[in-house]
């Protein structure tokens, strides 16, 4: 064989191997890393996941104490969802946040038969927020969605309130007790009292005497936690400490938001707090799951 045939010969088996380990490397390599890296994310981090859409209707309204929010769910094949799992007591749990934690919501919409939920909503105070959709539909996972709602008005953006281990709400006090692990299962303990007396009459709520949602600062990462125990349990006190354990995704700045009932109404306490690294020797917690830590 010739020089010049040689050498011809030798860059096409080259490119032959190029293209065969770039194949290689886009089957194995790149896959394998997206989907571990989806698996991690966090809840409400994206408007669809597992084939599920979050849709608003109009993702932009005005500025006022009674505006009605309609969205739908739509399933893989994209028709709006009309099965759902009731999920402490309720089919959908809605959060609505401000960019800026300021404003926090959790109400429950009514679902119509065509699949569209439907609620009013205080937008008061303008802004740009994120609406979380917490639900499981029949035969399909449990999932938290997220989705921009922009409201038009005069907006005046607050900073982060600084970390605080206590909060007051309406002549409540809640202090929180423990300290929270990045990857790592944290033990909360939130302690309700009243006038510096220990409130032992907390009522169920949504079939548990407390409901805490965690939001990271930096992204609006979603975290829907629950307490230990319930109330039909046999053990569980109805006050004055709520406990839950929960796992941070990162470490960084959080904004927590506890839901708990007394004397027929429903209070929220929010706080601020900075989730450091875990210890070096611990194992990584688990995690995925959409934001739910049940």
């Amino acid at each position: 064989m010739k020089t010049g045939q040689k050498v011809a010969a030798f860059l096409v088996a080259l490119a032959a191997v190029f293209a065969v380990s770039v194949w290689i490397g886009n089957v194995a390599g790149p896959k394998e890393t997206t989907m571990a890296a989806a698996e991690e994310l966090p809840g409400g981090l994206q408007a669809t996941q597992d084939g599920f859409t979050l849709a608003l209707a109009d993702p932009i309204a005005t500025a006022g104490s009674d505006v009605p929010l309609r969205f739908r769910i739509l399933s893989p094949t994209g028709v709006p969802v009309q099965r759902y799992v009731e999920t402490h007591e309720k089919q959908l749990h809605l959060i609505v946040v401000r960019n800026d934690l300021a404003v926090f919501q959790h109400v429950h919409p009514v679902l119509d038969p065509e699949g569209t939920w439907n609620v009013p909503l205080d937008l008061t105070r303008a802004g740009d927020y994120r609406v979380f959709a917490d639900f499981m539909p029949s035969g399909g996972p449990a999932l938290t969605l997220g989705a921009n709602l922009h409201v038009a008005g005069k907006y005046d953006p607050k900073p982060l309130p600084p970390a605080s281990q206590s909060a007051e709400v309406d002549g409540f006090t809640v202090t929180l007790r423990g300290t929270p692990k990045a990857n790592e299962a944290s033990m909360l303990t939130l302690s309700v009292t009243r006038g510096g007396k220990p409130v032992e009459d907390l009522q169920p709520y949504l079939g548990a005497y407390g409901h805490l949602v965690a939001v990271r600062a930096s992204d609006l990462a979603y975290l829907h936690v629950h307490p230990m125990g319930a109330p039909d349990d046999g053990g569980t006190a109805p006050g004055p400490d709520i406990v839950f354990h929960t796992t941070f995704p990162s470490t960084g700045a959080y904004r927590l938001f506890l839901d708990f009932q007394h004397g027929d109404v429903v209070r929220t306490a929010a706080f601020t707090v900075n989730v450091s690294e875990a210890a070096q020797d611990s194992a990584p917690a688990p995690t995925g799951g959409g934001g739910h830590q049940h």
